[in-house]
C-alpha cells in the first residue's frame, strides 16, 4: 500500500505516543567528522591530479606560438564559462545627473546603460590640471556596501585624478547603488549588499549556463566604451585597476577587453592551490564551473593580458595566501618572458592585511607613472578631503531601483530561463529525456556495484533493530546510515530514506520507524554533505556547504550528482540483502534531497513510488524565488538547458511520484 511521507509521520507520533519501550530522541552527532573530510580529501586528491597536468601545460609554453595559441585558448574558454557576453553594443544612452567641483579635479556623476535597461552608476573624476587627453583608469570596487564610494577606493581615484588622470570608477551589481534585494517600503537591503548580492542570483544563473560575472565584466566593457567617448582620455593609456572583488573583476576585465593598455589586480591573485582549502572558493562571480578541470588558475588572467601591462598588488597577510600570489607571478612572469616582455608585468607587496593599502596604494602610483608615461603620478599619497558616500551618488534616492530605475539580474536570469524551458522541451520532443542524458546533465561519474559495508553498532526499539552501517560508495568515499530491520520483515517491500535534516534528526527516525512496524525494511542514509557527513558550519563568510558545493562546480562534478550516486549506491546495498531481495522498493527524501531521489529513481528505472516532503517542485520555482537559502547542494550548472523535475518526474511516472508539502520559497522572505 502506498503511503504519502506526511501521514507516515503523523502515524508514526501517534504510535510513539502509545507504544514507545525507548526514547526515540535522535542521539546529536557532531558535523564535519570523518565523513566531511574524507570528502574533502577525494575532492583536494582530484584538484591535484588537475593542476599536475596543468604544470605540464604551462611548463610547454616556451615559444611564442604556443603562449598566442594558449591566450586564444583562454579567451575563448573564459567567454564560454561565464556564458558568453551579451551580443552587440547597444546606446550608452549616458547621463551627467550632477557635477562636484574641487580644487585639482571635478567629479562627474554619470549613469550609462550596458544593455538596455540595466543601467550602472559610476563617478568620472576629471583632472584640472595638465593638459589632455590623459590616461584614464577604469576602477572596479571591492566588496564595499558603498562600492566606488569606499574611502581606500576615493583615497587612489582621488589621488591619481589629482596628478592627471582620469578615472571612471563604477558599482558593481548588488553594492552602492545597485542594491537588488530591497524592501520596497524601507528601501533598505532585504540581505547584505557584496557578497550575498552576489551569490544569491550567482546561483540561478549558474543553473541557466551562465555566470554573474559576465555582468560584471561586461558593465566594464561597456565603461570603456563610455570613457572613449571624452576628450579628455588617451584611447592608448586606458587601463582598470581595484581591490580584492575589484580586483576580480580587473583581472576578468583584462582577459575581455582588449583595448586596455594595463591592468592592476590588487589582494586578489593567488592560486587554487592555496585558496582551495582555506578560505575557499569566494563567492559566485569567483568560481567558474568547469575552470579548473579545464585546466585554468589565476595566472591565466595575466597570461591572456600579455604583454600589456600588468601589476599584481598583495598584502603579505592576506587571507588570499602570498605565496599563491608569489608562484602566481613567477607563472606568468616566465610567460611574459617568452613574448619578450618580462619586464611588463610586476609585483609588489607590503606587510599589511587584505585591503589596498597605503602603501600598496603608493607602490602602484610609481608603476603606474613608469608604465603610462605619466609621471606626475608617482609619489607619497597626500592628505585629501575624501567624499561622504552620499555626496557621490548618482541617484535621487541613493538607489537605482527606488529613483531612475533598472533592470535585474534576477529579471534577466528568469527570461533566459523561459527560453531554456521552451528549447529544452522542443529538444525532449525529439530526444526524450533518458537515465543517461539525466547523468550527464548531472555531471556524475559512473560508479557501479554493491557499496562495501560496515557495521558499527546495532540496538532494538520496539522490536526493530536498528544498525548503524557504513557504506563506501566509490574510492575513498564513506557515507552514514542506518539499517531498521523488522522482526517479522515480509521481505516484500524496502524504502531507502534521505533527508536535509539528516538520519539522525527525530522525524525521519519516526517515519523509519514507521515503516518498519509495516514490515518493511528500512535504510535511511545520509549522502556525503548531508546530516551526520555535513561539514561543520562556519563562523561568518560563505557556508560550508556552498563552499563544498563551490569545488564541485569548478571541477564539473555537482554535489547533486554526487550525491545522488551515493542513493543509487544505497539502494544497490539494500537489494543485496536478503531481507530485501527480490522486494519492491520506494524512495523517500526530505528537504533538498526531495530532488536527489527523484533523480535516482529515474536513473533507476526500477522503483516503486517516490515520495518527497518539503522538497522543491521545480528549479523554475527556484529561479522564481526573490530569496532561496541552503539549496547549494541543488545548483548544477547549466542543469536547465537540459531538465527541470517535472521533467524527471514524467520519467519516473507520473503514478509513482507523490510531493508532499512542497517547499514554499515565501517562508524565507517571511523568515528574514
Amino acid at each position: 500500500m502506498k503511503y504519502a511521507l506526511g501521514l507516515v509521520m503523523v502515524l508514526a507520533l501517534l504510535t510513539s505516543a502509545c507504544s514507545r519501550t525507548e526514547p526515540t530522541t535522535a542521539v546529536v552527532v557532531e558535523k564535519g567528522g570523518d565523513y566531511a573530510t574524507l570528502l574533502d580529501q577525494v575532492l583536494e586528491q582530484r584538484l591535484e591530479e588537475n593542476r599536475k597536468e596543468r604544470d605540464k601545460a604551462i611548463a610547454a609554453l616556451t615559444d611564442k606560438g604556443a603562449v598566442e595559441a594558449r591566450q586564444k585558448h583562454i579567451r575563448e574558454e573564459f567567454t564560454k564559462l561565464i556564458g558568453g557576453l551579451p551580443e552587440g553594443r547597444t546606446p550608452l544612452n549616458a547621463k551627467v545627473t550632477g557635477v562636484l567641483d574641487r580644487e585639482s579635479y571635478t567629479i562627474e556623476k554619470v549613469v550609462y546603460e550596458s544593455m538596455p535597461g540595466f543601467k550602472v552608476t559610476a563617478n568620472l573624476y576629471i583632472p584640472k590640471n595638465g593638459k589632455g587627453p590623459f590616461p584614464a583608469v577604469l576602477g572596479t570596487a571591492g566588496h564595499s556596501p558603498v562600492g566606488k564610494a569606499a574611502d581606500t577606493y576615493q583615497s587612489f581615484w582621488s589621488t591619481v585624478a589629482s596628478r592627471g588622470v582620469v578615472v571612471l570608477a563604477f558599482d558593481p551589481v548588488g553594492q552602492g547603488e545597485r542594491l537588488e534585494y530591497l524592501d520596497p517600503t524601507t528601501g533598505k537591503p532585504t540581505i547584505p549588499s557584496g557578497t550575498s548580492q552576489h551569490s544569491v542570483p550567482g546561483m540561478q544563473m549558474l543553473l541557466t549556463g551562465q555566470n554573474i560575472a559576465r555582468y560584471f565584466i561586461w558593465d566594464g566593457i561597456r565603461g570603456v566604451d563610455y570613457l572613449l567617448t571624452r576628450k579628455e582620455v588617451d584611447p592608448k593609456r586606458i587601463m582598470t585597476a581595484g581591490n580584492s572583488g575589484g580586483g576580480t573583476q580587473s583581472s576578468y576585465i583584462g582577459v575581455a577587453e582588449p583595448r586596455l593598455a594595463g591592468v592592476l589586480a590588487s589582494c586578489y591573485p593567488t592560486n587554487w592551490r592555496h585558496l582551495w582549502g582555506d578560505p575557499g572558493p569566494q563567492d559566485a562571480e569567483q568560481v567558474f564551473a568547469g575552470w579548473i578541470v579545464g585546466g585554468f588558475d589565476f595566472s591565466d588572467f595575466a597570461i591572456a593580458a600579455a604583454p600589456r601591462k600588468y601589476l599584481m598588488s598583495s598584502a603579505e597577510r592576506d587571507y588570499f595566501e602570498i605565496d599563491g600570489a608569489r608562484q602566481t607571478y613567477q607563472e606568468s612572469k616566465k610567460i611574459f618572458g617568452v613574448l619578450g616582455a618580462e619586464d611588463a608585468i610586476q609585483h609588489i607587496t607590503a606587510d599589511e592585511k587584505h585591503g589596498w593599502s597605503k602603501p600598496l596604494r603608493e607602490q602602484a602610483y610609481a608603476w603606474f607613472a613608469k608604465a603610462f608615461n605619466a609621471p606626475t603620478v608617482a609619489g607619497e599619497e597626500k592628505d585629501l578631503k575624501l567624499e561622504k558616500p552620499k555626496v557621490l551618488e548618482v541617484t535621487p534616492t541613493g538607489q537605482l531601483l527606488t529613483s531612475l530605475g533598472t533592470r535585474t539580474v534576477r529579471e534577466m536570469t528568469r527570461e533566459r530561463a523561459k527560453s531554456l524551458a521552451a528549447k529544452r522541451q522542443a529538444a525532449q520532443k525529439a530526444a526524450p529525456l533518458n537515465a543517461d542524458a539525466i547523468r550527464k546533465a548531472l555531471q556524475m561519474r559512473t560508479v557501479e556495484g554493491v557499496p562495501a559495508a560496515k557495521s558499527l553498532s546495532s540496538k532494538e526499539i520496539d522490536g526493530i533493530k536498528l544498525e548503524s552501517i557504513e557504506l563506501e560508495t566509490e574510492a575513498g568515499i564513506r557515507i552514514p546510515a542506518v539499517l531498521y530491520l523488522p522482526s517479522t520483515a515480509a521481505g516484500k517491500e524496502a524504502v531507502v530514506m534521505a533527508s536535509s535534516a539528516g538520519k539522525n534528526s527525530d522525524v525521519l527516525e519516526l517515519s523509519a520507524l514507521a515503516f518498519a512496524k509495516e514490515g518493511k525494511v528500512v535504510l535511511a542514509v545520509d549522502p556525503r554533505a548531508m546530516g551526520e557527513a555535513a561539514h561543520p558550519e562556519r563562523k561568518g563568510g560563505y557556508s560550508a556547504l556552498y563552499q563544498v558545493s563551490a569545488r564541485g562546480w569548478l571541477m564539473n562534478e555537482s554535489l547533486a550528482g554526487m550525491q545522488t550516486n551515493d542513493i543509487l549506491a544505497a539502494m544497490r546495498y539494500m537489494r543485496s540483502r536478503p531481507e530485501a531481495s527480490g522486494a519492491a522498493l520506494q524512495l523517500v527524501g526530505s528537504g533538498t534531497a526531495g530532488p536527489l531521489v527523484l533523480f535516482a529513481a529515474a536513473i533507476d528505472g526500477n522503483v516503486q513510488t517516490v515520495s518527497t516532503e518539503n522538497a522543491i517542485r521545480s528549479y523554475e520555482d527556484l529561479i522564481n524565488a526573490d530569496l532561496h537559502k541552503g539549496m547549494e547542494n541543488l545548483i548544477v550548472p547549466g542543469l536547465l538547458a537540459v531538465l527541470d523535475l517535472p521533467e524527471v518526474v514524467a520519467v519516473i511516472g507520473q503514478n509513482k511520484v507523490t510531493m508532499n508539502n512542497p517547499f514554499d520559497f515565501a517562508t524565507l522572505l517571511t523568515a528574514e
